[in-house]
């Protein structure tokens, strides 16, 4: 799953008609409609104010907003799926310049505009990152912990002391199986990782 990296505002000029993308990471549809009317209110003067939005696999909606059918909400959809971007609303506010642009003109137009803006904003991955544990005899801990921070496989995040130790790990959710094997191959002992916990993080990609 992608996201965009942060909220931003980009603007294009075309035909003397500006077109002002708003960008914004959104939790869930009520936090879009929200950004949405929000939008709307600030360019309250524009010609039109167009959306699109997507939240993970649960909505998915578009707004022409009084341009001609299927000629800015949808293009404008379609550029939040082609990055496979989730909780991401855009809202397009058009101001016309007096020169009509046909409907192909309007598709390209709105295309061009939310692209332009998820370029300047940039696109995050967002990876399950999640956190497993194992337990070891107590008095080997300190040996084995010296092996453990020669690789990079996973990050050690905290030793817990009682009848054993318990060693606590964070790593991507589906390096487990590798980290295991890992484990078991230079512990000498046959180790199973126990899930603490999981959420996910986001990585801007290069």
């Amino acid at each position: 799953m992608f996201t965009i990296v942060k909220d931003f505002k980009n603007e294009i000029v075309i035909e003397k008609s500006r077109f002002i993308c708003t960008l914004k990471k959104v939790k869930d549809e009520a936090e879009a409609q929200k950004f949405i009317k929000a939008t709307k209110k600030e360019y309250w003067d524009a010609t039109h104010n167009c959306s699109a939005y997507l939240i993970d696999d649960l909505a998915q909606r578009s707004s022409d907003d009084g341009e001609p059918s299927g000629t800015a909400g949808l293009p404008m959809l379609e550029v939040l799926r082609k990055n496979k971007l989730t909780n991401t609303a855009a809202v397009v506010t058009r101001y016309f310049g007096g020169i009509k642009l046909g409907a192909g003109g309007l598709v390209r137009a709105y295309t061009n505009s939310v692209a332009e803006a998820v370029r300047g904003s940039g696109i995050a991955e967002k990876v399950l990152i999640s956190r497993f544990s194992f337990t070891y005899a107590l008095n080997d801990v300190g040996k084995i912990l010296n092996i453990l921070y020669q690789q990079q496989l996973f990050t050690i995040v905290d030793v817990e002391y009682g009848l054993r130790a318990k060693v606590i790990l964070q790593m991507q959710d589906n390096a487990k199986k590798e980290a295991e094997a890992w484990l078991t191959e230079n512990l000498n002992q046959a180790i199973q990782l126990d899930r603490e916990g999981s959420e996910y993080v986001e990585v801007p990609l290069k």
